[in-house]
């Protein structure tokens, strides 16, 4: 017979768990954000690679935009684990095994370097662990939703593992700025598959559940699942939400590319402005987490939307080192306030039965959508520079990223139906 706690110790034991939860899922994102092939430490050393092979914006632009494809495809990692178990589990095996294979591209990698013009190879090498980032992130995100539903803590636990996150990005800018710069790109390899084994060890020893067995038909069951949560009006305007806030051409891309070849700003600069964007994300983040349940689901997403535009033009004023450095500051909050209600928004959304997919789902649309935005950019940046300068190129892609943004208020009527309902 199980006796009750006594209240004092189950409030407790509640209090304990709740920050375990949070150190878990932070430290997890923190490693993410050290070791994510398409924006972590190694993203700007393979950039800056690509530019010393002199390739285009618009190259660059689609070398990132096929790295990250493996992104688009986590709806299918999400219906893996939600109803296919592994060796047992749904959430542990799956999380072993996709770091284990990111943390074996990474030093193959490090040790197979391309030579100059050879990014075929470059690709090839980086897609294992962009798989095994991208798999690992809908297994924590299942986990998260999994975990922190019936707490109540979704929110508070995209706060803090964004934090992390950024947190991980100040370093990797700092970093990846200077191995730039220095041209020791193949380091960068090693140390992100060093920070992954903290990943793997933590998945051994601390996620913990219940044995399950793959049933018959559950495949069958995960698409029925799906369809009825896509069926969701939440769902939907979360889907709709997340396609239209990050179809801004204006990408990191387009904006390393001005600053060091137009503007004449070093790859250590540009990596120092990536880390004050971090601060200034982390920041956006930890207050995101004491005001996310004092607003109203309609005043958070027109702050979002707000906050997305006003991070976009920002970028209007950017003339110097100084100027980059203010900017880069504010644009993290505000760029990372909207950020989090479009994921907080996602997390709400999903049914619990299916959560890895349906977030997967989210996030692979939203995903898709970021990509296919920076290859537009990419193109219009070069074609716009052909015609009008790269100073005029880069101002009217600010503009036009921050319209469309705007478009996503045309969603105001159905966020008014969902809050009402």
């Amino acid at each position: 017979m199980n006796t009750p706690l006594p209240p004092t110790l189950s409030a407790r034991r509640q209090k304990l768990e709740t920050v375990g939860l949070l150190l878990l899922f932070g430290t997890m994102y923190f490693v993410q954000g050290v070791a994510e092939p398409t924006e972590g430490l190694i993203a700007q050393p393979v950039r800056s690679l690509l530019r010393r092979w002199e390739y285009s914006t618009f190259a660059i632009s689609t070398f990132s935009f096929l790295l990250a494809l493996p992104w688009v495809f986590k709806p299918i990692y999400g219906l893996l684990t939600d109803f296919v178990p592994l060796c047992g589990t749904r959430r542990r095996s799956y999380l072993l095994l996709t770091t284990g294979v990111t943390v074996l591209g990474l030093l193959l990698l490090y040790t197979i370097p391309a030579a100059r013009g050879q990014h075929t190879l470059l690709l090839l090498l980086l897609v294992a662990p962009t798989i095994g980032v991208a798999f690992g992130d809908v297994v924590v995100d299942g986990l998260m939703v999994e975990k922190g539903q019936p707490r109540g803590l979704t929110g508070r636990l995209q706060s803090v593992q964004w934090a992390a996150m950024y947190a991980a990005t100040m370093l990797a800018g700092w970093l990846g700025g200077y191995l730039s710069h220095h041209n020791h790109q193949q380091l960068g390899f090693l140390l992100c598959a060093g920070a992954t084994l903290i990943t793997f060890f933590l998945a051994w020893f601390f996620v913990r559940e219940e044995r399950q067995v793959a049933s018959a038909g559950a495949l069958q069951t995960a698409a029925r699942e799906l369809g009825g949560a896509a069926r969701t009006p939440a769902v939907g305007v979360a889907a709709l939400f997340l396609l239209l806030w990050n179809f801004n051409p204006f990408s990191a891309s387009v904006l390393e590319n001005h600053m060091t070849r137009s503007l004449g700003m070093s790859e250590q600069f540009t990596g120092w402005t990536v880390v004050l964007l971090s601060a200034g994300a982390i920041a956006g983040s930890l207050a995101y987490g004491l005001y996310c349940r004092r607003v109203s689901l309609q005043g958070l997403f027109h702050g979002a939307v707000l906050a997305g535009i006003l991070s976009t033009l920002a970028y209007w004023g950017l003339k110097d080192q100084m100027s980059a450095s203010i900017i880069s500051a504010i644009v993290g909050f505000t760029y990372m306030s909207g950020s989090l209600v479009q994921l907080d928004l996602a997390a709400r959304a999903c049914p619990a039965s299916a959560a890895g997919t349906t977030f997967a789902l989210l996030m692979g649309l939203s995903n898709l959508s970021l990509m296919l935005s920076a290859l537009v950019g990419g193109y219009l940046y070069d074609s716009w520079s052909t015609e009008w300068g790269t100073t005029n190129a880069f101002n009217a892609l600010v503009g036009f990223g921050a319209m469309t943004t705007s478009a996503c208020w045309l969603l105001t009527p159905a966020i008014r139906r969902i809050t009402a309902s």
